[in-house]
């Protein structure tokens, strides 16, 4: 599957315009930081498992399910992927400790949930939704186990608990139960359910738009170690996983999907999770935003290198 050219860039477009929104309503203090988390809280708990659960379509088809599965499968597999090559390329040799699990945290995680449902819906459609249903479970899976072992280095009941109860990941099972079934929620309930998850998308955006207006910017674009990760992040990323899925012949709508994702910046919850377990959470919050303004030049590049 090819993308329209054309058409993605209007829609990164679209995007820009609406993060630039929330970067000025960050300047303008219209948003403050605790207004912020209360928002990344609700886009986890509430409208992003809503978008994902009327993901799926109201009656069952075998391609669909396919789909789906093909998704998960190959989630799987560039999990893996990532997490061996994030331990060869941040080695002990180079960064000695220091950031070290961080970046590896990097390769890993990109900003899968608040910039990649987004684009893969205003891109793929339905199609691609149903593709990334599949990913983001093994996405989520790896993030709230590998990801939060990166910085304790121990496996808890609370970190199994926390993996178990992610909403997200209930949506898209609860979803596929239904898919599987037959079974046909009223409209009423469909309606407002998709009325919440449509709110995914802007907000998730203007999130990521304040995120920016918080950072010194200026100071940040000097630490050259910073951007050099965030280059091999944003590079090695999609190559590896186009490759890797077109090698083992995966559905072409998987391997698009798979490969816009990768091409995105690091994951936002990098500080989050650097913050709460003890990491670097200074330079992970300054790695995430330069990763983020790298993407604006990186992420259509590969686009135009692998799916154009």
């Amino acid at each position: 599957m090819q993308i329209e050219l054309t058409q993605f860039y209007a829609r990164l477009g679209a995007i820009a315009l609406i993060m630039i929104l929330g970067f000025c309503l960050g300047k303008w203090k219209m948003i403050c930081t605790k207004t912020n988390q209360e928002l990344t809280n609700l886009l986890l708990t509430v409208f992003m498992p809503a978008s994902l659960f009327v993901a799926f379509p109201s009656e069952y088809d075998t391609s669909t399910f396919n789909l789906f599965t093909s998704g998960l499968i190959a989630g799987v597999l560039v999990m893996l992927m990532l997490i061996i090559l994030s331990r060869i390329i941040f080695n002990k040799t180079w960064l000695k400790g220091d950031l070290r699990y961080e970046s590896q945290f990097a390769l890993i995680f990109n900003n899968a949930t608040f910039l990649g449902y987004p684009i893969v819906a205003s891109t793929f459609g339905q199609t691609g939704v149903v593709a990334y249903c599949g990913f983001i479970i093994a996405f989520n899976v790896a993030l709230f186990s590998y990801g939060i072992w990166l910085f304790e280095h121990k496996i808890t009941t609370k970190l199994i608990r926390s993996v178990v109860t992610n909403p997200n990941i209930i949506a898209v099972l609860l979803g596929m139960l239904l898919f599987l079934s037959g079974i046909t929620l009223p409209s009423f309930i469909t309606d407002a359910v998709g009325y919440v998850g449509g709110a995914t998308t802007p907000l998730s955006i203007i999130c990521i738009g304040f995120m920016l207006s918080r950072a010194n910017l200026k100071t940040i674009l000097t630490k050259w170690r910073l951007i050099v990760i965030a280059t091999i992040q944003l590079i090695v990323g999609p190559v590896i996983t186009y490759f890797m899925l077109t090698w083992l012949r995966f559905p072409t709508e998987v391997i698009a999907v798979c490969t816009l994702i990768q091409a995105l910046p690091t994951a936002t919850s990098l500080g989050l999770f650097a913050t709460k377990y003890g990491g670097n959470n200074i330079e992970s919050s300054e790695l995430v935003t330069v990763s983020t303004i790298l993407s604006v030049v990186t992420m259509p590049l590969m686009v135009l290198l692998l799916l154009g």
